[in-house]
């Protein structure tokens, strides 16, 4: 199963979140994605600075500033995103644990299968557009507080 860890999911949360915003306000901050979704504010600002820093959105500095989309979604790949945000080059490896390599790789039968299913995944997911991931998901509007009471809107 794919693992996607929370910096990533709360990157494709405000991406999400700021394709689908009306163009008279194209503006977003990170305190309005952190009140959308309920995400802790520090992560989610680390989050869209690194996002900034690798030229995907633009900060406007200001009491009105935010950030806006630079690029367009079908412009990214899932992988570039993942790279991007927890820095690194090499992800998912297999046959991997916290202290380095699985004491029973080579007398393992199944990591080659695993290592062809990881090499298929990794394959689709670095020809996967963010566009193509964040379509079709309107029924995921976030909720908000209306006068103490939740309401989806």
């Amino acid at each position: 199963m794919l693992k996607i860890n929370k910096k990533v999911e709360y990157a494709l949360m405000a991406l999400k979140f700021m394709a689908d915003k009306n163009d008279s306000t194209p503006l977003v901050s990170a305190r309005e994605i952190c009140d959308a979704f309920n995400t802790p504010f520090d992560t989610t600002a680390k989050v869209m600075q690194v996002m900034n820093n690798h030229d995907i959105l633009t900060s406007v500095k200001g009491i009105k500033g935010g950030y806006h989309l630079n690029k367009p979604l079908s412009s990214i790949t899932y992988m570039e995103l993942v790279r991007m945000i927890e820095g690194k080059e090499e992800i998912g490896r297999m046959c991997t644990n916290h202290k380095g390599t699985c004491e029973l790789l080579g007398k393992c039968n199944i990591s080659t299968p695993v290592e062809n299913l990881n090499r298929k995944l990794n394959s689709f997911l670095e020809s996967l557009t963010l566009a193509e991931l964040l379509q079709g998901t309107e029924f995921n509007v976030p909720n908000r507080l209306v006068d103490g009471l939740e309401v989806q809107q």
